[in-house]
């Protein structure tokens, strides 16, 4: 339990999860029965303790399901939320675009099945490295966030298909920093994915 209370365990888990991802396998499946036991006990000791007034970071479990979730699947497993709009602002590619098109609704609710097969991701040495890099990146980052202060514990368990930015407020319990880090993170899954959809072009141009 506290290997996953540290953020070295929790990123171990999510490169697990994501390298199953890339071969085809539902990565969240396969390393559900670890992480959820751990991570659905943290958030629920959160909600006990802040119900007895205590809300000292130190004393709350930064790492739990809702922090997962919030931070480190924004639009599915990858945050392919940023894949999604980098495909907007940057993408030549037909193929690309359509899906993207019809990706969009389900990304709200973090469904990504048509952008990891549809594209795919699964199986494409291009897509597969920023779908590794980016949770590890924004779940970092949001980790930072909150262990300073900026961003509020996540305290309250939610659906994982709660849309971002409500997820960010209900799971905190409103707090505005958490929502401003999202904001940062789906920014920086943008930044990352950027150069590769850049390249995919690249690669469309080279084949045609």
């Amino acid at each position: 339990e506290k290997v996953m209370q540290g953020l070295p365990g929790l990123l171990i888990l999510m490169l697990v999860s994501q390298l199953f991802w890339c071969i085809g396998i539902h990565g969240n499946q396969i390393i559900k029965p670890v992480r959820d036991p751990l991570l659905n006990a943290a958030i629920l000791a959160n909600t006990d303790l802040v119900a007895q007034g205590i809300t000292e970071v130190s004393k709350l479990n930064i790492i739990n399901m809702s922090f997962w979730d919030t931070y480190m699947s924004l639009g599915g497993s990858g945050c392919t939320i940023g894949l999604v709009i980098a495909i907007f602002l940057f993408s030549r590619r037909g193929d690309y675009r359509a899906i993207a098109k019809l990706e969009v609704a389900p990304a709200i609710f973090e469904i990504n099945e048509p952008m990891t097969f549809g594209l795919p991701i699964v199986l494409n040495p291009l897509l597969v490295v920023p779908f590794i890099i980016t949770p590890l990146a924004t779940g970092t980052f949001a980790w930072i966030m909150t262990k300073i202060g900026f961003a509020g514990v996540c305290v309250y368990a939610m659906p994982w298909t709660t849309p971002p930015i409500l997820s960010a407020w209900l799971s905190t319990g409103g707090s505005i920093g958490a929502i401003i880090t999202q904001i940062i993170c789906i920014a920086m899954s943008i930044a990352i994915y950027m150069p590769f959809v850049i390249l995919a072009n690249k690669a469309a141009e080279a084949e045609s």
